[in-house]
């Protein structure tokens, strides 16, 4: 099976709407390893990685995002997987300084 990786920003009303909690359960069921995470400036940012359909349905899915979220546009940049993940988290908000 084919192995991918999607490193995502979605830009939108994310924050505070639980999107990262949800982004958890629905990698979860898909089956990717990764993680998620709020950054300062309003947008989410998540790597999905695993089987090429499992991370093009997660993609898909944040394109919609959870039913009180607001998501105007998905920035994803496609990479060679590198089998760095064994599940899927939510990661410390990113400060300014990165």
């Amino acid at each position: 099976m084919e192995q991918l990786r999607a490193h995502v920003l979605v830009i939108g009303r994310v924050q505070g709407v639980s999107f990262r909690y949800y982004t958890v359960h629905e990698a979860e069921a898909a089956g990717v390893g990764g993680w998620v995470r709020n950054l300062w400036d309003g947008r989410v940012e998540a790597v999905f990685e695993g089987d090429k359909d499992s991370v093009e349905r997660m993609v898909a899915w944040v394109k919609r995002g959870p039913p009180s979220a607001r998501v105007e546009e998905v920035e994803v940049e496609w990479q060679d997987a590198i089998s760095e993940f064994d599940n899927f988290r939510v990661r410390m908000t990113a400060s300014a300084q990165g």
